[in-house]
Formats: structure tokens, C-alpha cells, sequence
């Protein structure tokens, strides 16, 4: 668990403007209702998806401003605070003190795992044999028809060298999986990065906003992204993205730019989401807070906070993995193979 927190809080460092850390006017005093009262104007004024997610925010201040007094020491106001944060129901919405970090889970763990890597290592997929480029495991599978990369975090880079000798090996296949099941995100740049080797030219992708004021709903104008084709690497076939709710982050980044790409196809579950760009601001006391600041959207301007659905939605079947098969890897063979 600790690793997956490690790739969300990499998530979107692509300059030290994203993750900029701005400390507030000190307007608030050192304790505890000033503590929370700089807690809540922050997210009040500054996260981005209050409106979007039907937060009432004023009335979680009534709430959590009774309890308040109650809390004796650091660490009662620390699990107050994180209890609040966790209204937002938003993975990037963290609390960081000197003891612990606050978290809220909910966006995985209340849906199937459709993940089991142990059944990756069977022979029928990476076995003990598979090679290592970079940070991707990878092998051909399926009596060699099929390659398979399985690519556990976008804080591991690669290198273009990386993907060409891959992309060599799996030269005679029939099509590509790329399985981004339980990454849970990491360095965008990364994730821009790896769907360049997909895109024939320069593509548009994604918007974004930030925001422009103190009101729930001030946005810029949306900002369009766009995703680059490589020069020269450029894989002309089939290419299957595997997707559970643990893929979060810059996964979700990645998932969203490769819906656009001319010869992907999305299976498994719906993306975890965490479509939020996160900026980090600081309380009186010295902790820090992490919080969702500018929205992602795709194409269509739909929000992708909530996560991403696949073209095709498969679950992990329980006799599938009794029997040391994972559906969704299945499902992928048998699409590439029909086409």
C-alpha cells in the first residue's frame, strides 16, 4: 500500500509549477480550530471539484467545526481533519503530518480487484522467462502471436531504446498488451511518453482548467492537450490496454490519451480516476496538504475525476483463476487474434 501511495504522490510532477507548494497568509493561528479553519478556507477556495461532486462544503464546516473542541491532542486533530478531507472522496487528497499521511481508499477498494499477479508469472503468461526492459516485464504469449508488457508504476522510466528493442522482439506479433492493471500512477511525462509510440500525429487528447478565483466553480478556459507522435517509433498494429480500478493517476492520464489512438482497444474494468491536477499548500502547525487544483477532461469534456471505462468491460472470472487463467489478459488474446 505504501508503494501505490509513493506513485500518486509522483503523480503529474512535470514541472515545479504542478507541484508548486504555497504556503497560505498566516491569518489563522496555531491551534486547533485555527488549524481547521485554514484547512477548510483552503479546500473552500482552492480545490476544484466541490461543485462537480455536489459538496456541500459549508455544511461539512457545521459538521466538523462542533467536534472541533473536542479534540485534546495532535493526533485527534489530525484524524478529524483526515476524516474531513475524506468528504472529497478523492485519492489525491492527502494530509501529511510528522506521524502519519491521510488517505481516502474508497475509490478501489470498494470494487473488485480484476487484478491476481500471481497469475501473471504463470508459464502461460510471463512465466519465469520473461524479459525486462527498463521497468517493463514483457514476453510473447499466445504461441508467440501475442506481446505482453506489463508496466507497474509511470514513476520507473524508459528510455526510447527501451520500446524499439521491445517493439523488435514483438515484431511478428499479431498485436500488443499493455497491462496498466494496479499502477497506480507516477510521472505523466512517462505516461505522455509511452502513448507517443501509438499515435500516427500529433493528436488532441485532453482539456484542462485551473482555477481563476476563490468560487467553487471559477475555471480558466479550457486549455487543450495534446499528445505527440514519435518520430520514429511507432507500433502500426493492435494494442490492447488493460485497466482495473487500481490504474489512478497518470494511468488515468495514459488510458485517456490512448482512447484516441488509431489501433487501441481499452478492456477490463473502469479506470480508479484521479483526474486532478494536485497542488499542496501548508497550516499553521507545519503540515502539509495535498488537494486536487485543476480538472482534467476529455475530448468531449467529460470529467475523467471518476475514472475512465474501458471499450470493453471485463471482470476476472473466480474459476478462471482457480484454474491460473486471468480473464482479462483472455478477453485481450482473443480480441488481437480475431482481428
Amino acid at each position: 500500500m505504501n508503494k501505490l501511495f509513493q506513485h500518486i504522490t509522483l503523480f503529474f510532477t512535470v514541472s515545479v509549477l504542478f507541484y508548486s507548494c504555497m504556503r497560505e497568509p498566516d491569518i489563522h493561528p496555531n491551534t486547533n480550530r485555527g488549524n481547521f479553519e485554514a484547512l477548510w478556507k483552503i479546500i473552500d477556495t482552492r480545490y476544484c471539484y466541490l461543485d462537480y461532486k455536489g459538496i456541500d462544503w459549508n455544511d461539512v464546516h457545521e459538521r466538523y467545526s462542533a467536534r472541533i473542541d473536542t479534540v485534546s491532542n495532535k493526533y485527534g486533530l489530525f484524524d478529524l481533519l483526515g476524516e474531513m478531507l475524506r468528504e472529497l472522496k478523492d485519492g489525491h487528497v492527502n494530509l501529511y503530518s510528522e506521524f502519519d499521511i491521510s488517505r481516502y481508499t474508497e475509490w478501489y477498494s470498494s470494487y473488485p480487484a480484476n487484478f491476481n499477479s500471481s497469475i501473471l508469472y504463470k508459464e502461460r503468461y510471463l512465466g519465469s522467462n520473461y524479459r525486462i526492459a527498463g521497468s517493463m516485464r514483457y514476453r510473447a504469449i499466445a504461441d508467440n502471436q501475442v506481446g505482453y508488457i506489463y508496466y507497474g508504476s509511470f514513476s520507473n522510466s524508459f528510455s526510447d531504446t527501451h520500446i524499439r528493442s521491445i517493439f523488435e522482439i514483438f515484431k511478428n506479433c499479431k498485436g500488443l498488451i499493455i497491462d496498466v492493471r494496479n499502477n497506480g500512477g507516477g510521472l505523466v511525462t512517462n505516461a505522455e511518453k509511452l502513448a507517443s509510440y501509438f499515435f500516427k500525429e500529433k493528436t488532441l487528447t485532453n482539456y484542462i482548467t485551473h482555477k481563476s478565483g476563490p468560487g467553487h466553480s471559477d475555471f480558466s478556459k479550457p486549455t487543450a492537450v495534446y499528445t505527440d507522435a514519435h518520430e520514429k517509433i511507432k507500433w502500426k498494429r493492435p494494442v490492447i490496454i488493460l485497466t482495473n480500478r487500481l490504474s489512478y493517476s497518470a494511468t488515468n492520464d495514459f488510458v485517456s490519451r490512448m482512447k484516441y489512438a488509431p489501433h487501441a482497444t481499452i478492456i477490463g474494468d473502469k479506470t480508479g480516476g484521479g483526474g486532478g491536477m494536485p497542488l499542496s499548500s501548508e497550516l499553521p502547525n507545519g503540515w502539509m496538504v495535498r488537494f486536487s487544483a485543476s480538472p482534467t477532461y476529455d475530448v468531449e469534456m467529460n470529467n475523467i475525476e471518476w475514472g475512465i471505462d474501458p471499450d470493453e468491460k471485463v471482470d476476472m472470472l473466480q474459476k478462471d483463476e482457480e484454474n491460473g487463467y486471468d480473464s482479462i489478459i483472455e478477453a485481450a488474446i482473443s480480441l488481437i487474434l480475431a482481428k
